[in-house]
């Protein structure tokens, strides 16, 4: 992953919208059709596409739609730790 890249929200934002993005064009699945099987309006996946705004619910419905809801679900699930105090201290 291009850590140093993704330093801002919004380049986080658009790294994800563009991923996204590609999906979409990769399984040939127009805004309009995605917008007809996630329930997101065109417009609002449209916004998402160019400038990488969007709710999370939003976000979840087009996961369901691409069927990537468990990527999405996995999100934080497997972060390495920071120190080796962050592992003694851990939260059971």
């Amino acid at each position: 992953m291009e850590i140093l890249e993704l330093q801002s929200p919004a380049a986080i934002q658009m790294k994800i919208a563009g991923n996204i993005r590609r999906l979409r064009k990769r399984r040939r699945i127009s805004q309009q059709k995605l917008a007809a099987l996630s329930g997101v309006s065109f417009a609002s996946i449209r916004r998402f596409e160019k400038q990488g705004d969007i709710s999370l619910s939003s976000l979840a419905k087009i996961a369901l739609a691409l069927e990537v809801e468990q990527e999405m679900a996995g999100l934080f699930s497997d972060v390495p730790y920071l120190s080796i105090d962050e592992v003694l201290h851990e939260p059971k």
